[in-house]
């Protein structure tokens, strides 16, 4: 019974130690359950966040480690004359790119196809230590629009090349050479800053976007959008397939108001004698632009690619500035040209009337200083018809005197003289027509009356572009209506369907000056048709012409008075205006030609008007010709 007692009380111990044991070990198996389930909560839920809450983007991601996409460019839209004619479209070039994750022999192959290029090695390797920064499946671009010859040789040795691709881009083609340069514009490549102004999306680092004329002006039309690769690649990144394709869609169409007939026949005479300034034709009674012209041009085939330092730098230091679009951004006085300004400011301020004489003995006294005449001998009693059609300087002198500078401002700004015209091109420059208000702002100094009487013979401060004289010459030509000059007639995608269609903008109508206009019109008629006109040179059989020439004196340099033109540094010599209308009786076109340091008006600016005014009439002037032949 003791050790029966004794069994019970051992037991009753163990059973009380192993209670006290559990209830140690209790809190800790429930912590270490509580820990297993947040692993597991955790573990569930981050497969839920992958697999199902962001499924797509991880699927994306995956899909994209196994798919490389690549873009295609697309070509740029073509750029029209106003009868269809194909300006700059393109063509497709061949370039010679470097994939160097397909070859392992990069200096022999290299070698091999320096003599096939016609490079040297050198060269090879400077573009590929470029790119040493860039993925290895990322091609390298080594060489660029090569030919025919090359391309056949690569294509039928490919096996000699291992890892050189051929890549088929559009190149632009320009047509007609540098025709209408300044206007087309050029392209290069994409700048960081350009980059960031456009957008990733649409462009990347190493496309081209246009920098300068409708090319820059026009990139949301001309670019079209990129077409995209879909290659499948091994876990190395080796393409081993394309996937899919999708095409690139080329860009619109820009349908232009030029003219190529009349813009190729201005330039050949502005480029026959390398002459520098510019020749701008207008619709009188649209504003539509036919003709515009800048000389020096630029050479677009040198910014393919990137102009070269050389080439940039013979550009800078050409003393003709070529890189200036000088119907837009040469700022000129306008000379004999702002005559009709002051007369219409005249004759609307009743300070002279048609029939108003001045005697003109070949200079004017004012003050205590003598201002000449261009003809020294005088050209005598001069009204008004004779003052305009002979450019009399000292009739315009005394003009000018009694309205004032205010009063002439008043009329050339009507006129669009010392404004922007609102044409769709860069860089437009507002020129300068001066006022007192002006001088005393700008030098804080008062207006001198003898400075309003070079400011009547469009000298002085006087500032204008080519273009602002031709909307001028169209505003009288039509009676006082202010047409914005346009550049661009349609856009259109490629199969032709318009999405933009331009139309004339009348932008002003001057009042006031309408009776006074056929003054002026018959004064310009007389200075082509006239016995005794500055432009006689210009005349047209079978076509009656109005105009003006003009005369713009760059510096006063007393050392070359009574020297022969050809004798007077080319930086000193005048610049010649011309500006014209016709039909003198039913005008259609204007033309003004502006040619730096052309000496005179008449000789060297009329005839390059002449020569695009015969082309413009040259169907009807052949018509009158035959019609004439007949009756005879």
């Amino acid at each position: 019974m003791k050790e029966k007692r004794h069994l019970f009380t051992e037991l009753d111990e163990i059973n009380e130690h192993d209670d006290s044991a559990l209830d140690v070990l209790r809190p800790r198996l429930i912590l270490a359950s509580a820990i297993i389930l947040l692993f597991t909560a955790l573990i569930f839920s981050r497969l839920w966040f992958l697999q199902i809450a962001n499924s797509d983007e991880y699927q994306n991601k995956a899909y994209n480690n196994r798919v490389r996409v690549g873009s295609l460019a697309a070509p740029r839209g073509h750029i029209l004359d106003r009868n269809g004619i194909p300006l700059v479209t393109n063509r497709p070039s061949f370039n010679v790119l470097l994939v160097r994750e397909n070859t392992r022999n990069d200096e022999e192959l290299l070698k091999r196809l320096a003599d096939v290029l016609g490079r040297d090695v050198s060269q090879l390797w400077e573009r590929i230590r470029d790119a040493s920064n860039i993925p290895l499946h990322i091609p390298i671009r080594l060489e660029e629009d090569i030919d025919w010859q090359t391309l056949a040789y690569l294509e039928n040795h490919n096996h000699d090349f291992s890892g050189i691709r051929i890549e088929v881009t559009p190149r632009r083609v320009y047509h007609f050479g540098d025709m209408a340069a300044h206007v087309i514009g050029y392209l290069g490549a994409i700048s960081k800053k350009e980059l960031a102004r456009y957008g990733e999306a649409d462009y990347d680092g190493s496309d081209q976007i246009g920098k300068m004329g409708l090319e820059k002006l026009r990139e949301s039309d001309l670019r079209g959008e990129k077409g995209t690769n879909f290659s499948e690649v091994n876990a190395r990144g080796f393409e081993q397939q394309l996937l899919k394709r999708i095409d690139p869609l080329p860009g619109m169409e820009i349908q232009l108001t030029l003219d190529v007939k009349l813009q190729r026949v201005a330039e050949e005479m502005m480029h026959a004698e390398d002459k520098a300034g510019a020749v701008v034709a207008l619709e009188v009674n649209t504003g539509r632009v036919l003709t515009f012209v800048s000389t020096p041009t630029i050479h677009l085939e040198e910014f393919i690619g990137g102009i070269s330092q050389k080439n940039w730098d013979a550009y800078l230091n050409n003393i003709k500035k070529p890189l200036i679009n000088k119907t837009v951004q040469g700022l000129y006085p306008p000379g004999s040209t702002y005559k009709m300004i002051t007369a219409l400011a005249g004759l609307s301020a009743g300070v002279i009337n048609p029939d108003t004489v001045f005697y003109c003995p070949g200079y004017y006294s004012f003050g205590n200083r003598i201002y000449r005449c261009w003809k020294h001998a005088g050209h005598g009693a001069v009204n008004l018809n004779r003052a305009i059609a002979e450019s009399c300087d000292v009739y315009f002198y005394q003009v000018g005197q009694q309205v004032g500078v205010d009063g002439l401002a008043k009329y050339a700004r009507m006129f669009g003289l010392g404004q922007e015209t609102g044409l769709e091109v860069e860089n437009e420059k507002e020129g300068l027509i001066p006022t007192r208000q002006w001088k005393r702002e700008r030098y804080d100094s008062k207006w001198h009356e003898g400075e309003t009487l070079s400011v009547a013979i469009g000298q002085g401060y006087n500032l204008v572009t080519p273009l602002q004289i031709a909307v001028m010459t169209a505003m009288i030509a039509n009676g006082g209506k202010k047409y914005q000059p346009q550049m661009v007639e349609r856009v259109m995608r490629p199969d032709g369907t318009v999405v933009e269609k331009l139309e004339p903008r009348l932008a002003n109508e001057v009042g006031g000056v309408q009776q006074y206009l056929p003054l002026i019109r018959q004064g310009m008629y007389d200075v082509v048709q006239g016995k005794k006109g500055t432009a006689r040179i210009a005349r047209i059989e079978g076509l009656e012409i109005a105009g003006k020439t003009g005369t713009a004196q760059v510096v006063k340099i007393a050392q070359y008075k009574g020297l022969k033109d050809e004798e007077i540094p080319y930086k000193f010599r005048d610049h010649a205006w011309f500006t014209c209308y016709a039909p003198a009786d039913e005008p259609e076109i204007a033309v003004t030609v502006l040619v730096e340091h052309g000496l005179h008006g008449s000789s060297g600016a009329s005839p390059i008007a002449k020569a695009v005014l015969e082309t413009y009439f040259a169907d009807r002037l052949a018509q009158k010709a035959a019609e004439e032949v007949k009756q005879q």
